[in-house]
């Protein structure tokens, strides 16, 4: 294989996998800037020793192994422990949850639950989640309590699982 046909093949395996790897990499707790970095990293890990495409399933399994071994020796350099409880189980789980295409799907019906979801819920969730203000300004920005943000923000988030939930046709619970 030349040297033009391997590039073209990384070409192609980073466009239909780069998303799901990066989403993947947020899933178990990278920052958006680790997770940047760490996608990169997956794909020239796979570039330097390439392996076999069997199918899309296990390609992308692939490289969510290779990402989340990136990432764990992040956290070792850096001397954190992962967010996710059971981060060797998060494969699986976001496997599921979000599926190859790394969760067009799940966003797709996030948006539109998103749509649905009003008044000071809406709100918190929008600065909270959107503008990335602490639970405390958000609070002071909607005049609550701390305590009735973090309530608030909690059942929002129920609202918005179990709305996700019947989209993609699985019983809330």
């Amino acid at each position: 294989m030349t040297a033009s046909d391997r590039m073209h093949e990384l070409e192609t395996l980073v466009a239909a996998h780069q998303r799901g790897v990066w989403r993947f990499l947020r899933f178990i707790g990278a920052t958006p800037v680790e997770a940047d970095d760490l996608t990169q990293e997956t794909f020239l890990a796979v570039w330097q020793k390439p392996f076999e495409q069997r199918d899309e399933h296990a390609t992308g399994a692939y490289l969510r192994t290779v990402a989340r071994h990136r990432f764990l020796m992040l956290l070792r350099s850096r001397r954190r422990r992962p967010e996710v409880q059971n981060i060797e189980n998060a494969e699986q789980v976001f496997a599921a949850t979000a599926g190859e295409d790394g969760g067009d799907d799940h966003i797709d019906a996030l948006r539109e639950c998103m749509q649905q979801l009003q008044g000071r819920a809406r709100s918190a969730v929008d600065l909270f989640y959107g503008d990335g203000h602490s639970r405390a300004e958000t609070a002071r920005l909607l005049e609550m309590d701390e305590e009735g943000v973090k309530t608030l923000l909690r059942r929002a988030k129920q609202a918005l699982r179990e709305c996700v939930e019947r989209k993609h046709g699985r019983k809330p619970g």
